[in-house]
């Protein structure tokens, strides 16, 4: 199945300067899809995840709409042309 990640500017670098990546996935989950984007592009894992294979804290990565955080983590399910987005958390500036 194909799974399209979008990628933010920061983080563009690591797959070819492309805001979107389509992938073939082997798999049915969040992990799965991850795995394959790292096989291919393998200079954005450790921008996303620990060295324990967890999704960094200061990252965020949605499903749709949904934020695996809370459907399931790595483990979430995707399907044929779900849509991934990466997004990192933004923090700091003043009132």
């Amino acid at each position: 199945m194909t799974v399209t990640f979008h990628i933010p500017g920061p983080l563009r670098q690591f797959v070819g300067g492309n805001s979107q990546v389509d992938i073939q996935v082997h798999g049915q989950t969040v992990r799965d899809a991850l795995m394959a984007l790292w096989m291919i592009h393998p200079g954005i894992r450790d921008r996303l995840a620990t060295e324990q294979g967890q999704i960094r804290e200061h990252i965020n990565i949605f499903v749709g709409n949904e934020n695996i955080r809370q459907t399931g983590g790595l483990a979430t399910p995707i399907f044929a042309d779900a849509e991934i987005s990466i997004v990192p958390a933004i923090s700091g500036g003043a009132y």
